[in-house]
């Protein structure tokens, strides 16, 4: 494992945001969702494309906070450009579980 210095980890811009719509992704290569964040005032509204499909269905997504970055460029996936990364960990099995706050807290917020 490599280290990063404070102001590495500072520019990274790791945010709350709430999914609001979650769309089938048929065209990409690997099983995933196409997502629509709500990051806040702030940041707005973001799309990304998430390879959770092992574990989330689409209802129970949508409503859910998770953890997401904010500042890396936008990445076209196939026909579709994902202007976030949403976090999560990746098990043995290839399955993402989400990292999602244990609280409500207000779109946008930063992790500090």
């Amino acid at each position: 494992m490599s280290e990063i210095s404070w102001d590495d980890f500072a520019s990274v811009e790791l945010r709350i945001g709430t999914i609001i719509e979650v769309a089938e992704f048929p065209e990409a290569r690997k099983p995933a969702w196409k997502l629509t964040v709500d990051y806040g005032d702030e940041v707005g509204v973001r799309r990304a494309s998430a390879q959770i499909t092992d574990l989330y269905n689409r209802q129970d997504l949508v409503g859910k906070q998770i953890v997401g970055v904010v500042n890396l460029p936008a990445k076209q996936i196939g026909p579709f450009m994902s202007e976030c990364l949403v976090s999560g960990f990746v098990q043995a099995d290839g399955s993402v579980v989400l990292a999602v706050p244990d609280k409500p807290v207000a779109n946008g917020l930063r992790l500090s």
